[in-house]
């Protein structure tokens, strides 16, 4: 069982700037993906962002330029960053990690962590 520990979420004003993070208790050998979803009210989940394991990264149209996702790795956890930079009113949503392991089809989701953004 792999445990995802998020945190970062809050309350920003547009144009602002917040970081997410997420603890995986496994190492990133172990990973085929980490990513980030979010879901709004009334709104189905949606991908934000994805890095592979090779480093490849990939991103919703909506917040292409605006916001980078990275990772790094230690003895026995992998984390995953999501830097959102330029914050929008419609960025507003709770914001869920994931991860995918190598070579299956099982993945796991963390807690989510709401991010608002006024106007």
């Amino acid at each position: 069982q792999v445990q995802l520990v998020e945190s970062g979420g809050g309350l920003v004003q547009a144009g602002g700037s917040l970081r997410l993070s997420c603890a995986a208790s496994v190492r990133l050998l172990w990973l085929s993906t980490m990513a980030w979803y979010r879901q709004a009210p009334g709104k189905q989940r949606e991908l934000v962002a994805a890095i592979t394991r090779g480093g490849s990264a990939n991103y919703t149209d909506s917040v292409k330029d605006r916001f980078t996702i990275y990772r790094d790795n230690a003895k026995s956890t992998s984390t995953v960053y999501l830097q959102m930079n330029s914050l929008k009113p419609e960025d507003t949503a709770v914001y869920f990690c994931n991860v995918k392991l190598y070579g299956t089809s099982t993945d796991y989701w963390g807690q989510g962590t709401q991010v608002t953004v006024s106007s």
